[in-house]
């Protein structure tokens, strides 16, 4: 199971809201999900989790480029919502639009992925996915949490990353 919430940033702080990345199958529609969200051009940043495996963060600022992190690429690469950051961030488009419609997104997968269904007969294994975190760790430095934080986080880190934002309670409200 995951969770997904924006965390809009305001003039009065952040507001929050869960969301279902039902409608998400590629980062620019995380972005544009993340846009609707946003105040005039202020951030909002995306925040999924899986069952404490993996989290990630998608951070945007207006219209510029989404800046993504990743906690572990290989355990996130398992989650088809993980699989679609990863593949992003190491710039594989190896899914065409007649697989996303046969993929089951509802972030519920929770093991290792059936090699007779990933690998068609005759043809080689995809590319492995790098290990650990992937992505941009300083995307969140000027909001207090620096690069070496983010990499350190385990556990709770959405409850980490949101106390140092100073919106635990406003995260808790939709968790």
């Amino acid at each position: 199971m995951y969770f997904a919430a924006l965390l809009a940033r305001t003039d009065d702080g952040w507001e929050a809201s869960d969301t279902e990345l039902d409608n998400v199958e590629t980062l620019a529609d995380l972005a544009d999900l993340a846009r609707e969200a946003a105040l005039d051009d202020d951030t909002v940043l995306v925040l999924i989790e899986q069952e404490g495996s993996w989290f990630g963060v998608v951070r945007v600022d207006g219209e510029d480029d989404p800046r993504v992190f990743v906690s572990d690429a290989v355990v996130a690469g398992r989650s088809s919502y993980g699989a679609m950051l990863v593949d992003e961030l190491i710039g594989r488009d190896d899914t065409d639009a007649d697989e996303l419609d046969d993929l089951d997104l509802d972030g519920t997968e929770d093991g290792e992925p059936d090699p007779a269904e990933d690998e068609p007969e005759g043809e080689a294994p995809a590319e492995p996915r790098p290990s650990g975190p992937l992505g941009d760790p300083g995307l969140l430095a000027d909001f207090g949490v620096g690069a070496k934080e983010l990499l350190g986080l385990e556990g709770d880190a959405l409850g980490e990353i949101a106390d140092a934002l100073g919106c635990t309670d406003v995260l808790e409200a939709v968790r």
